[in-house]
């Protein structure tokens, strides 16, 4: 199927994907595909005092790229002490947390945070998540968002006009 254009030669709107905040509405996974959707959302985590649930997940995320062992190795400790061991800074509420101990750093593998990992997309999807797209952040970059898709609309119904009436 042939993709229809405007004449500035962008995709018709009948052919183009959600973005932005209509893709963060669709699943909290296109929301955190986003950086300015992470953004935001680590924002709204911040003001309800779990901002380390989404940090854990990106730090998990990184995690999991990681090839070298060596750099394995010291990144599985990095989000351990950051986010699970007793002292950590950024602790995270997930269950089992207790039983992962030191030991487990020494044979990283890139999967080895992974069920807590999943536990802390649940927390966040089935709780914050719906809040957050509640939330006056949300709704203040959904309104500017709009307006901008306004404004762009009715600068491109004035060139057209223009050519018309021009020609």
């Amino acid at each position: 199927m042939e993709k229809i254009n405007d004449s500035d030669g962008t995709p018709s709107s009948s052919q183009q994907t959600l973005k932005g905040t209509s893709r963060w509405t669709a699943s909290l996974e296109n929301l955190l595909e986003d950086p300015e959707g992470v953004k935001r959302f680590r924002e709204f985590l911040k003001k309800e005092f779990s901002e380390e649930n989404v940090l854990f997940w990106l730090a998990c995320e990184d995690f999991k790229k990681t090839q070298d062992k060596k750099q394995m190795q010291e990144k599985a400790k990095e989000i351990y002490m950051t986010f699970l061991s007793s002292k950590a800074s950024f602790q995270v509420n997930v269950e089992g947390q207790s039983r992962l101990n030191e030991t487990i750093l020494e044979a990283p593998h890139p999967l080895m945070f992974q069920k807590l990992q999943d536990q802390i997309f649940n927390l966040m999807k089935y709780d914050s998540y719906s809040r957050f797209l509640k939330s006056d952040i949300f709704l203040k970059h959904k309104r500017a968002e709009e307006q901008e898709e306004n404004s762009s609309e009715a600068q491109t119904i004035a060139k057209r006009a223009s050519r018309i009436y021009n020609t």
